[in-house]
């Protein structure tokens, strides 16, 4: 069976991107590694001081719904009204950013590998309690991205893949 990426690719190129890199994953990972990771948890629900907090990967309606931050802000404002934590915290789009709306305070933390906003270092978000509400950082970190990016051609995978992680290096 093959398996596609589940990611709204509308390219063509892009979507055989993601099948290959589906397909060499799927070939390159352990059975045991494949069965931990079918014991996670689609979502994690925890307080940051009292403050509600659903972590998500693609979005708080589906897993990989993208969340880009020029959506409109209705349909923020319609996730707000259905939201259940006041911070939904998400990735997918490989792309950090936070904004409030309706009071819920939306947050996509980034990605510490394969980048999408021009910036090679890893993002990803830290929240803070303060009072009855929540501060968001986006940090970054440094890391060899030359080092992985020889590393995906060494192993065989497109040299867009390699190209990707070197963006802004």
């Amino acid at each position: 069976m093959r398996r596609g990426p589940g990611c709204a690719y509308v390219d063509p190129h892009d979507r055989e991107l993601g099948q290959r890199s589906v397909d060499w994953t799927l070939a390159h990972t352990s059975q045991g590694s494949k069965e931990f990771m079918r014991g996670l948890p689609f979502v994690l629900r925890f307080d940051v001081g009292g403050v509600p907090v659903r972590l998500v990967h693609g979005s708080p309606r589906k897993v990989n719904e993208y969340l880009f931050e020029d959506k409109p802000a209705s349909l923020y404002e319609r996730l707000a009204r259905a939201e259940e934590a006041r911070v939904p915290v998400f990735g997918h789009t490989h792309k950090p950013w936070v904004h409030e709306h309706g009071g819920v305070l939306f947050v996509n933390c980034g990605s510490v590998g394969k980048p999408k906003d021009g910036d090679p270092r890893g993002a990803f978000a830290i929240l803070l309690p303060v009072g009855d509400t929540v501060e968001v950082e986006i940090a970054r970190v440094a890391h060899d991205a030359e080092a992985v990016a020889r590393a995906v051609r060494d192993a065989g995978l497109p040299e867009e893949f390699a190209e990707e992680l070197l963006l802004a290096a």
